[in-house]
C-alpha cells in the first residue's frame, strides 16, 4: 500500500468517526447500555397521585418518575418493592441539567439516601433524605403519616414531615429547575451505592408500553398517574420495633 492510499484510508476512518459522532449528538435521547440518557427538553411537572396500600412489612416505597423513550417522556408509576437487603434505603433517580442537556441519574439501593436533585417526590422523599421510616432490629419501621399501611403486622409511628421543596418541578438545574446541591454526606452516599436492580428496569419497560403514561397524552392528574402495587425482588425483612 503506497503513501497516498494510506492517507486516503486514514482520512476515511476519521470521516466515519466524525459522522458517527454527529449522529449520536443529533439523537434527542441516547442510551448506552442503560447507563447514560440525555434529553434536550425538560421533563413535565410531577403529577399528583395516591400511594397504593403497602403489601406487607419489608416493602419499601420507590416513588414515580418521568422516563424518556422514543415517543418522549412517559410516567413510571411509584411502586412498593421488597428491600433487597436488611438496612436497604432507596435513593430516587432524577433529571439534572448539564452540558446543555438533561441527564438522567438513575436511582439505587444503599445503606444511606444520597442526593436526588432536591425533587419532592412525596411520601417521605421531601427533596432531602427520606422521612418515611427507618430500620430497627432487622425490620423497617414505617411513618404512617406518609405511608399507606394497614394492619397489625406493621411496626410504625406517626410524625409530620416538613417538606424541603414544595413545587412539583421534576428536574434540577436549567431553566426553571431546582437549585439544590448535594451536601457532602449525600455526595459520599452516591459514591458507594449498589445496583438499581432488574425489577426497576422491568417496571420502567412496562410503564413505557402504556400509552396513558406518556406525557404527550397530557394525563398528569391524580386520576391518570396510576401506580403499581408492588414489584417483588430481593429480601423481605420483618417488621421492626419503635
Amino acid at each position: 500500500m503506497n503513501i497516498r492510499t494510506k492517507k486516503q484510508s486514514r482520512g476515511f476512518r476519521l470521516m466515519s468517526l466524525a459522522m458517527l459522532a454527529l449522529v449520536m449528538l443529533a439523537m434527542p435521547a441516547t442510551s448506552f447500555g442503560g447507563v447514560f440518557i440525555s434529553v434536550g427538553i425538560a421533563p413535565p411537572p410531577l403529577p399528583v397521585y395516591a400511594q397504593p396500600l403497602c403489601p406487607g412489612p419489608g416493602y419499601m416505597w420507590t416513588p414515580g418518575h418521568w422516563a424518556y423513550g422514543p415517543a418522549g417522556y412517559y410516567w413510571v408509576p411509584g411502586t412498593w418493592v421488597v428491600a433487597p437487603f436488611v438496612g436497604a434505603l432507596w435513593t430516587p433517580g432524577y433529571w439534572g441539567w448539564s452540558g446543555g442537556v438533561y441527564l438522567w441519574h438513575a436511582g439505587y439501593w444503599g445503606h444511606h439516601v444520597g442526593f436526588y436533585g432536591g425533587v419532592n417526590y412525596g411520601f417521605g422523599y421531601t427533596g432531602i433524605g427520606y422521612q418515611g421510616g427507618y430500620w430497627h432490629n432487622g425490620g423497617f419501621v414505617y411513618n404512617s403519616a406518609v405511608n399507606h399501611i394497614s394492619g397489625g403486622s406493621f411496626h410504625s409511628y406517626s410524625r409530620t414531615v416538613v417538606e424541603h421543596e414544595t413545587s412539583r418541578v421534576s428536574y434540577n438545574g436549567g431553566h426553571g429547575g431546582l437549585t439544590a446541591r448535594p451536601a457532602h454526606a449525600a455526595h459520599a452516599a452516591s459514591g458507594g451505592h449498589g445496583s438499581n436492580g432488574t425489577a426497576h428496569a422491568a417496571h420502567n419497560n412496562a410503564a413505557q408500553s402504556h400509552t396513558v403514561s406518556h406525557a404527550s397524552a397530557a394525563h398528569t392528574s391524580s386520576g391518570h398517574a396510576h401506580t403499581a402495587s408492588h414489584a417483588s425482588v430481593g429480601h423481605a425483612g420483618g417488621g421492626g420495633r419503635k
